[in-house]
């Protein structure tokens, strides 16, 4: 799953889940305030960025911007704005008011209805011309500009174990919620030269890949 499963009541806590639940947590939305930087570095002209949110999603604060992204979007200087985009229909819409908040960047938050709309995600923000950071790479392989976030692929091997070992008889109570181990940064150099982008060598050398 993508929250936390501790603040969301599902296990006692990570350590010792208590309950016949137990699994993987991808703390999807806690690295926004890392995504913001990341792209506030490659677009750092952008005093405006936009967050995007399944407003749809019980639970997706809409209420009001995460304290970690606001504090993080402060120090950068830039200002935040939600966008909301609540269900299938509602998301070009959503896209078409950036250029009237004058967003030079946008934030893709993790949520399934986004997961699930990789292809129109990215191309809206090639119409827009608008510069994302995703979650995911799926989005980054797509043609989307840049991802940061937890790797899926190995999410999906850490739950496989675990089904492994509940089907030889352990108890979910006593296997603790797996949290990510590793975390990559992907670059699609062909998305930013088309943005009219160019990548700082600084973020070039973090990147756990480039697409070029």
């Amino acid at each position: 799953m993508g929250g936390d499963p501790v603040r969301q009541g599902l296990v006692a806590s990570l350590a010792r889940p208590g309950g016949n639940l137990t699994g993987v947590t991808i703390f999807g939305n806690e690295l926004d305030p890392k995504r913001l930087e990341l792209l506030s570095e490659l677009v750092p002209q952008a005093k405006m960025m936009a967050l995007l949110v399944n407003s749809s999603n019980p639970a997706v604060p809409v209420e009001r911007i995460p304290v970690p992204l606001e504090e993080a979007a402060r120090t950068k200087g830039v200002r935040l704005r939600m966008l909301e985009a609540g269900g299938e229909s509602k998301i070009d819409a959503a896209y078409a008011t950036l250029a009237e908040m004058q967003a030079g960047g946008l934030i893709v938050t993790a949520d399934p209805l986004f997961g699930n709309r990789v292809e129109q995600l990215v191309a809206l923000a090639a119409r827009r011309a608008v510069p994302v950071i995703y979650y995911r790479r799926d989005f980054v392989d797509a043609g989307g500009l840049l991802s940061y976030g937890p790797s899926f692929a190995a999410a999906f091997r850490q739950v496989g174990a675990y089904a492994g070992k509940i089907l030889k008889g352990e108890k979910p109570a006593d296997l603790p919620v797996q949290q990510p181990t590793k975390f990559e940064l992907v670059i699609n150099l062909k998305t930013a030269k088309a943005l009219g982008l160019t990548v700082p060598q600084s973020l070039l050398a973090r990147a756990d890949e480039v697409i070029e």
